[in-house]
């Protein structure tokens, strides 16, 4: 019989101890980081009907990137590729007890059917940020200021990331007073800005000439790109969009997180349900110069579900590019040496149960230990304890037991020295 494969699914990954502590400390300083910020934490179903990501991102993406199937019910399921239209239907089911605003925040692992590649996986955590009921710029300020704290908690400063910013009401504004009126008019532009650096040069303007653009108007639109904030505005002073974006340059600025920050007329989002405010955090490092992660403001997700007008602002962060920037930039400590971490050893002339309720005792008291399982040598005891990264070993063979002593071995500094049995409790706390 032919033996089955060790390697995991395509796109997904193992995460054996050693990762999970990377994984483990990454996810705890966001957590605490989000926390701190007073978010809430929430969770939601891995399975969803896949009409609800039908009806948020439209049936080609939900038919095509997503894994889904059909139930014993015959119940037509995804399996989720995102945590947005979760959390929207999450909000709409208890509209009228939730307080708002909410600030909420959730890891989930998702999964989509795409080709991998460096920074995109088939299974993925992300970090969702939302909140829900705010409509003035406040909310996005928020937003944008957990996505800049998180990369803070790392270590990372000013001259390795950058939040680039810019809002869809301006934009829709800017191309209707550039290229003439009309809502699709500026929706089928913003698809050709989103990606106008991932196309040759003349792509991008055959693409704009199919849409009418003259070669006049893309020169106007191109001088967007290098704009200031304050002469971008300018352009429309009258455009809800342009305000929101003065009032939020102008805040970040007051705040002193302006340093982060800088307005960039050629982020739009490709999503159509973004409204408003849209950004993308760059990684700044030359060999990783890209978009990490990005969000925006959603004006009525929830009204997928409702009559209610509730609108939000989030982004998500994936566990992937996080992980690439990290590394980049050498911010990963050493997570591996450090702490007490204590090996009781066991020998055949001391009674078992005297090692065994040593080492409850030690847990007891909020030290980690472990008594070695199995009778080996001490030399193969030792060896396991090294490798496995603990901090010290606790000798107690028989003349030890006898004496109520036990030998306390560092591992690190390779000093050792006798303890009291009944001290040994205070000596590692």
């Amino acid at each position: 019989m032919e033996k089955l494969s060790t390697q995991p699914y395509k796109g997904t990954r193992d995460f054996y101890p050693r990762e999970m502590v990377l994984r483990n400390w990454f996810f705890g300083k966001i957590r605490k980081t989000l926390e701190d910020a007073a978010f809430d934490e929430y969770a939601g179903p891995m399975l969803e009907s896949l009409e609800l990501y039908a009806a948020k991102s439209g049936e080609e993406i939900a038919n095509e990137q997503t894994y889904h199937f059909t139930d014993r019910g015959d119940r037509h399921l995804a399996i989720r590729p995102e945590m947005t239209p979760t959390v929207a239907r999450m909000v709409s089911n208890k509209i009228g007890e939730l307080n708002f605003p909410l600030k909420w925040f959730s890891m989930p692992n998702c999964y989509r059917y795409e080709r991998p590649q460096r920074g995109r996986l088939r299974e993925f955590w992300q970090v969702n940020v939302d909140i829900f009921g705010c409509d003035t710029y406040e909310a996005d300020l928020e937003a944008i200021t957990s996505a800049i704290r998180i990369l803070r908690a790392f270590g990372a400063d000013e001259t390795m990331f950058r939040v680039h910013i810019n809002n869809r009401r301006f934009f829709n504004d800017v191309i209707a007073t550039i290229a003439g009126e009309g809502e699709e008019r500026a929706r089928k532009v913003s698809k050709i800005v989103d990606k106008k650096n991932k196309i040759p040069r003349e792509n991008y303007e055959k693409e704009m000439g199919e849409l009418g653009i003259t070669a006049e108007q893309i020169a106007k639109i191109d001088s967007l790109y290098g704009m200031s904030v304050a002469d971008a505005c300018a352009l429309c002073p009258e455009s809800r969009g342009a305000q929101e974006l003065a009032s939020l340059f102008d805040m970040l600025t007051k705040m002193g997180l302006d340093r982060y920050c800088t307005f960039d007329f050629g982020i739009v989002r490709g999503l159509d349900y973004y409204t408003g405010t849209v950004f993308e955090v760059f990684d700044l490092a030359p060999e990783n110069n890209r978009a990490m992660f990005g969000g925006g403001r959603y004006d009525n997700l929830v009204g997928l579900f409702v009559k209610n007008q509730i609108s939000g602002v989030g982004y998500g962060l994936g566990d992937v590019t996080l992980e690439n920037f990290l590394t980049i930039h050498h911010l990963i400590p050493d997570l591996y040496t450090g702490g007490t971490k204590v090996l009781v050893t066991v020998f055949d002339d001391v009674p078992y149960e005297h090692t065994a309720c040593l080492v409850e005792s030690l847990r007891d008291a909020g030290i980690a230990s472990t008594l070695y399982i199995g009778k080996k040598k001490f030399g193969k005891q030792l060896d396991w304890g090294v490798k496995q990264g603990f901090s010290h070993v606790v000798i107690i063979g028989g003349s030890e037991y006898e004496a109520g002593e036990a030998k306390v071995k560092n591992l690190i500094s390779r000093e050792e020295q006798s303890v009291k049995i009944d001290e040994l409790i205070a000596f590692f706390a």
